[in-house]
């Protein structure tokens, strides 16, 4: 698990980094709304039947166990005066994994930064941009160290090895997506980025890598780094676009085959190497 703070508008937001993705902190978020009391904030946001089926959809899309039932029921009463959510409620009714609630001095209401920056705009559109252009900062800052440290680790070994030749490049160009691996429906989205660029979801990995640390992504080339991060954002467009699951896993498996065979002949990245 990996903590840090960002500073948005003399605000500090703190985020954490789990096995799910960042988390960013709602309660500070809520304190530009209202510095004494945030969890308030917090819940007045759940009140809405909107904030509901947005929660909602998130979870459909990215939590196999959401417990789809509940989740109607509140969806039902939500808007209505005598309606009332808290974070925790959420969670234990509906097995939600895209809000963390704790209590205690460093407590508070953490959410998957596709639900924070949500609540951001509710509580101030001018501050959710300040905090997207914070947060991917952080995110550039984190590619360009990660791209030195592994320049520095690669001179320091002496390793005599170029990604070019033919037969590393074979192996690393995503092979055409089957119809097997197209009917399959995904836990999460980013097992579908996994599969249409690697050719695994992130558990076949472990269990093929037991003695290695991290993850898939831990162990890509920076090639397929810059190709997950293109296929991020066009995966979201093409949910936007009402897309099924099994025809964006074509599509992102065509984009990563292109990108990635065009990538392997830019000479820049061979810098970032």
């Amino acid at each position: 698990m990996t903590k840090g703070k960002l500073i948005v508008q003399d605000t500090v937001v703190s985020f954490t980094r789990v096995e799910q993705g960042d988390f960013i902190s709602l309660t500070d978020i809520a304190r530009v709304k209202n510095p004494d009391e945030p969890k308030d904030v917090v819940k007045n946001w759940l009140r809405t039947r909107s904030t509901v089926e947005f929660l909602g959809l998130w979870e459909k899309i990215n939590n196999p166990d959401f417990k789809g039932v509940e989740f109607d029921s509140f969806k039902v009463e939500a808007g209505s005066n005598s309606f009332t959510l808290s974070p925790s409620k959420w969670i234990a009714a509906t097995g939600a994994i895209g809000l963390k609630s704790s209590s205690g001095r460093s407590g508070g209401t953490f959410a998957h930064k596709d639900i924070a920056f949500e609540f951001a705009s509710w509580v101030s559109a001018e501050f959710k941009l300040f905090l997207i252009k914070e947060f991917q900062r952080l995110k550039d800052e984190e590619i360009s160290s990660r791209s030195l440290e592994w320049n520095l680790t690669r001179s320091l070994t002496k390793i005599n090895y170029r990604i070019h030749t033919d037969a590393v490049a074979q192996n690393i160009i995503p092979h055409s997506i089957t119809n097997v691996h197209a009917g399959l429906i995904y836990a999460s989205e980013a097992d579908v980025l996994n599969v249409a660029l690697f050719g695994m979801t992130a558990k076949q990995w472990r269990d093929l890598n037991k003695n290695k640390g991290g993850n898939i992504r831990d162990h890509a080339a920076v090639e397929q780094l810059v190709v997950l991060s293109n296929m991020e954002s066009i995966n979201a467009e093409l949910i936007r676009q009402g897309l099924d699951q099994p025809a964006r896993l074509k599509a992102l498996n065509q984009t990563a085959i292109h990108q990635m065979r065009s990538l392997l002949g830019t000479p820049g990245l061979q810098k970032l190497k």
